[in-house]
């Protein structure tokens, strides 16, 4: 009656599959749930939530348990965060990136919440706008409107990293060969001022 060939293939995910996920690709997975929420405590919550909500029983199939993963913390985080579109204009004063952090992470952690989540999600993780509006709960033309403004910043911060690089490879520069770092000190404050 029932090919037991057929049985033994199970072709859904088990919480053992969940969690061989969670496990090895935590670094990737808990980076996602810190540029998401900005804060560490708050990415710990999510990560776990995120582990908690996969093994819960939950039928998905064993080929899309790390987009299933990916999803359910992206879920948790706006969940979390509660990002608006009206947010876009407050700017995230509560957020402090960890110092430690690497300046394109820093970039992301200090966009304001919606624009960080439209920006993880579309850009990060290629999401379409459709999809980023269903899952925020908002208009397509608010994500498309807060993804420009995002690529924006993050372009301006990267364009000001870059000549902060250069500045500080030209004042290396004129220190090995002996002239004064004085002037090019002066160059970064005019440029920083600019």
């Amino acid at each position: 009656m029932f090919n037991t060939k057929q049985s033994a293939i199970h072709p859904y995910a088990t919480r053992a599959d969940f969690c061989r996920i969670f496990e090895s690709d935590m670094n990737r997975l808990y980076l996602l749930c810190y540029l998401l929420t900005a804060d560490h405590g708050m990415a710990e919550e999510c990560f776990v939530r995120g582990l908690e909500d996969t093994t819960g029983g939950n039928r998905v199939f064993r080929d899309w348990v790390e987009s299933w993963a990916r999803r359910t913390i992206i879920h948790n985080a706006i969940q979390l965060v509660r990002p608006r579109p009206s947010d876009n204009n407050v700017s995230n004063s509560r957020v402090q990136p960890d110092a430690k952090d690497p300046a394109p992470i820093s970039a992301v952690v200090e966009l304001p919440a919606f624009e960080r989540f439209v920006f993880v999600m579309s850009v990060l993780e290629r999401q379409s706008v459709r999809e980023c509006s269903l899952l925020l709960g908002c208009g397509r033309e608010d994500v498309a409107a807060a993804r420009i403004r995002a690529l924006q910043k993050i372009g301006a911060i990267a364009q000001r990293f870059k000549e902060s690089e250069n500045i500080g490879s030209s004042e290396s520069a004129c220190r090995t060969r002996g002239g004064s770092s004085r002037r090019t000190g002066l160059e970064a404050r005019l440029v920083a001022s600019a």
